[in-house]
This record gives structure tokens, sequence and C-alpha cells, in this order.
């Protein structure tokens, strides 16, 4: 289903606190069955939203680029590992990451919303929004970021709180 950013980016605005308080809840009391119902909500939740028509989070969010990413992103360019950091990333002290110099992500064609290094892009892209980590109360902190930047993950939430 085609995802309306700006309706999205007001729904989050109305309701994101309630959003990580209840997550928050579900941090400190993990409810039985709690990965099942996250593999069961992952399905659901990809049939009513579409990467595509949103690209929300490669628009507004930067990911972490390991070595092993760096290597393979850069074979593919046929560069060096130094000659890609050098070209595209900066190296976050604070978090010790290396990270997009832009955004949106240079990878990302603005026509489409696709990846240009789809096929290669870091693991961080691959795994995104991470809806069905199977200890999914240790990525509890990370749907919270994520509500604000990622439909899936606000629509995942969203089902959680309908069915908990």
């Amino acid at each position: 289903m085609q995802v309306n950013l700006r309706s999205f980016k007001q729904k989050v605005r109305y309701h994101q606190k309630t959003m990580k308080r209840f997550l928050g809840k579900i941090e400190k009391n993990p409810p039985k069955g709690l990965d099942k119902l996250a593999e069961k909500i992952d399905a659901e939740v990809w049939k009513e939203v579409d990467c595509l028509s949103c690209a929300n989070c490669c628009k507004s969010m930067s990911p972490t680029f390991t070595t092993k990413d760096i290597k393979r992103i850069a074979a593919h360019f046929e560069i060096t590992p130094n000659e890609f950091k050098e070209k595209w990333l900066f190296f976050d002290k604070k978090d010790k990451d290396w990270m997009n110099t832009s955004q949106p992500c240079q990878f990302l064609n603005l026509k489409n919303n696709m990846c240009s290094i789809y096929e290669v892009r870091p693991d961080d892209c691959a795994g995104f929004p991470h809806l069905k980590k199977k200890k999914m109360v240790e990525y509890i902190h990370v749907h919270q970021q994520n509500i604000s930047y990622c439909p899936a993950t606000y629509k995942m939430v969203e089902k959680m709180q309908s069915q908990l």
C-alpha cells in the first residue's frame, strides 16, 4: 500500500509518546509469546506498507557501515575501502560508527526510491526496520526510535497495542 509521508508524520506527532511508553512497558515486562506475535504482525505489516512508496529511512537516517560493508561496497565500485570512506562516509566519534556524509542517502534514487547499491547495501539497511528480531525485547529501544521514521514500525506497534 502507498505510504503518505505527510499523513504518517502527523500520526507520529500525535501518537509517538503513547507508543514509546507502550514499548517501554513491554520491555520491562515482556508478554509471553512476544517473539511469535512479532513474527505474525510482521507478515501483516508488509501487506500494508510499501517501502518504495516511502524510503523515509533513506531520506532521514544513516545506516552504520561495518568494516565488512565497507569492503563489499568498495569492491562493488572497484575502489579501496579507504577511497570509499573518503568519498562517502564520516566517522562518528561519539558512537564509533561509519555513517553517510549526506542525507538523503547518496545511493538513493529520489525519482523511484530505489537503492543504487541494493545488492551490496549495508547489513543495517538489509535488516531495517528489524521488526522480527528473535529477541524482540532487546530491540525495543530501536523500535522506539524507528516509530518516528518508519511507517512499518509504526504499524507494527499500532497492531501490538490492539492485540496486547
